[in-house]
């Protein structure tokens, strides 16, 4: 299956501790990059959900976001240690500026550990954050997918179009350089002498292999047909259509310096056209 870097999914689970809440999201990266947000005493599973996301992606700047809420009929105390704290805090910081304002409740109740569940056990959750994340696990994997296949579907339509370009352009390209040789050849001559001079024909033959794009028309089917094998391989895509993606941009830009009339050119620019799109799209797989 072929995977976008971009995805989203969230879930929510019940459990004796109250209520699991676990949501993954990502976006384009080079490499795979994840970061946590989880809440003090779920810190313990950072490394069990590390885990079972890199099976399971490739490559994406990943955000996991672990929280916990407690459930209906579970207490909920205020940290008497913690609040004697910031109490020491507030007042030293006063101490020193008399004009500090107050902290609020509100500033209290958000302080990191000043009030929660003392009885929440964080290896009595662990069976529950590892089923939670399976389930988002496999709508965050749908969810790339299903964006992945639409980005394939658009960088093959483009490859389709490169070809059509080619197949257009390749009938037409030895008579436009045969006729573009002789006219050459005629001006050498007015200056030079007879056609007969050694000069003159050694000018023409040098001038028609530097006119010569049949290596860069079939280096460029050859990339066409690697694209197309790479998207029926599946799998993680992303870095090999990048570095093909490279290889056709330099193919075009030296059939468009070869090009020596405007049908050449023309198709040089549009194919060049296609390939940005094409790469576009590419650097959001995986």
């Amino acid at each position: 299956m072929i995977c976008s870097m971009t995805g989203y999914a969230a879930k929510t689970r019940e459990c004796a501790g109250g209520s699991l809440h676990l949501e993954l999201k990502s976006v384009n990266s080079r490499f795979l990059d994840i970061h946590f947000r989880l809440a003090d005493e779920l810190r313990a599973h950072e490394q069990a959900l590390r885990e079972r996301i890199v099976a399971r992606v490739a490559r994406g700047k990943v955000e996991c976001r672990l929280s916990l809420g407690l459930g209906r009929g579970v207490s909920q105390q205020v940290n008497v240690e913690v609040l004697s704290a910031l109490q020491r805090l507030e007042a030293q910081v006063r101490a020193a500026m008399p004009a500090a304002q107050p902290l609020s409740v509100s500033d209290v109740l958000r302080w990191p550990g000043i009030c929660g569940d003392a009885e929440v056990d964080a290896a009595a959750l662990a069976p529950d954050v590892l089923a939670l994340a399976e389930q988002v696990l496999d709508e965050f994997v749908a969810c790339r997918r299903r964006e992945g296949e639409r980005l394939a579907e658009v960088i093959l339509a483009r490859s389709r179009q490169m070809r059509a370009v080619l197949a257009r352009v390749e009938p037409h390209i030895p008579a436009a350089q045969a006729a573009f040789a002789a006219k050459l050849k005629e001006r050498l001559e007015a200056a030079l002498g007879s056609a007969d001079d050694a000069r003159v024909l050694q000018e023409v033959a040098l001038f028609a292999a530097r006119i010569d794009v049949d290596e860069e028309l079939a280096r460029l089917k050859a990339h066409l047909d690697e694209l197309e094998r790479i998207f029926t391989a599946g799998g993680a895509v992303g870095k090999r259509l990048d570095f093909l993606m490279q290889e056709l941009n330099r193919e075009a830009n030296t059939l468009g310096s070869k090009a020596v009339v405007t049908e050449v050119t023309s198709a040089a620019m549009e194919l060049k056209l296609l390939i940005e799109q094409m790469r576009e799209q590419v650097q959001n797989l995986e």
